[in-house]
């Protein structure tokens, strides 16, 4: 039978020369493991008098490892972690890193630029419901049930009746509009989202943004309709902007425009962004229809009026050079902190 206090010596020296962790667990496997050299020996060979003596030698020499073994491991993450705090030390005097800044989303800010230079023209924002009834989103509007133009305009519908919808449009805050003021002159602006059931692509969306404005006083005309939108072109981009407008068909409005501004890519001489025309789509307007007016409890007789309206979205993308719709909702940060 081996030497325990001997063969427990030459381990501690072995152990307290080790200098990582591993040679530690190959010395612990090698002289404490099911098969190590100081695996429970069978004492049933010795003599009686012998077993309690060298059962006694035998645990302290096994004690005496575990507590080597314990104690060098100790010492060895002591010194890695110093080892460590040398080598990262932290520059307390450095500046910290500032924190990230919320900001307003971009259609935010076209929206409140929209609205600043209409305020400047001396309109009044408005702000309507996006839940409408029938009444107010189609049939105010000249728009009666089995209009052909209803087509046009998939919608959202809230209950079986088909007498609350999702507005599809503002133009009904035209109505509301005329019937909160009553009596002309009427100069508001309408911003507010809108719904139609529509395939999302690179220019349509179910859900999206407008504003139309409203002009009613007495001898309103198609020349200033197209005044007012030259000038709010001019103010929203720059003066050298120009405007054209183009015949089209609205049943709310009579006679119904689209109006185009100057590529702000070319100046008007024809690139890939405008396709070569020298103009892009911007909105459509035209001078309020009488049937309009009347529902507002208007006077058609006395008085006349337009309408003008267009995308937030739509404006957002010709300001910046935007090619998808998408991008604006997609909640890409990349994309949203460029503006």
């Amino acid at each position: 039978m081996i030497d325990f206090e001997q063969t427990a010596a030459e381990a501690r020296n072995l152990i307290a020369e080790a200098s990582q962790a591993a040679e530690l667990e190959r010395l612990r496997i090698h002289y404490l493991g099911a098969r190590g050299v100081l695996a429970p020996p069978d004492f049933t060979q010795l003599a009686t008098g012998e077993r309690q003596a060298a059962g006694r030698a035998y645990n302290l020499a096994k004690r005496s490892l575990q507590e080597a073994l314990a104690q060098r491991l100790d010492e060895l993450r002591r010194r890695q972690l110093a080892g460590l705090a040398n080598m990262e030390r932290i520059d307390v005097t450095l500046p910290g890193q500032p924190p990230q800044l919320g900001r307003l989303h971009v259609l935010t800010v076209v929206q409140r630029e929209i609205e600043t230079v209409m305020e400047r023209m001396g309109y009044q924002v408005e702000i309507g419901p996006e839940v409408e009834t029938d009444w107010y989103n189609f049939e105010a509007l000249n728009l009666p049930r089995g209009h052909a133009s209803r087509d046009m305009q998939e919608t959202f519908f809230l209950n079986e009746s088909e007498t609350l919808v999702l507005r599809t449009h503002t133009s009904p805050m035209q109505i509301r509009t005329m019937l909160k003021y009553g009596e002309p002159p009427i100069y508001a602006a309408m911003p507010g989202r809108v719904y139609r059931q529509e395939a999302t692509d690179a220019s349509h969306l179910a859900q999206f943004m407008q504003v139309e404005a409203l002009a009613v006083d007495v001898g309103i005309t198609v020349g200033d309709l197209k005044g007012t939108v030259q000038y709010f072109s001019q103010s929203l981009w720059d003066e050298e902007r120009r405007v054209r407008f183009r015949p089209s068909y609205f049943p709310y409005t009579e006679p119904s425009f689209e109006f185009d501004v100057s590529c702000m890519v070319c100046g008007g001489r024809g690139c890939r962004s405008c396709g070569g025309d020298g103009w892009l789509e911007a909105g459509g307007c035209g001078m309020v229809h009488p049937a309009v007016l009347r529902n507002g409890n208007i006077d058609p007789e006395h008085y006349s009026g337009f309408a003008w309206g267009f995308g937030i979205e739509r404006i957002a993308m010709l300001k910046y050079g935007v090619e998808d719709l998408r991008l604006f909702y997609e909640n890409d940060h990349r994309f949203l902190e460029q503006f």
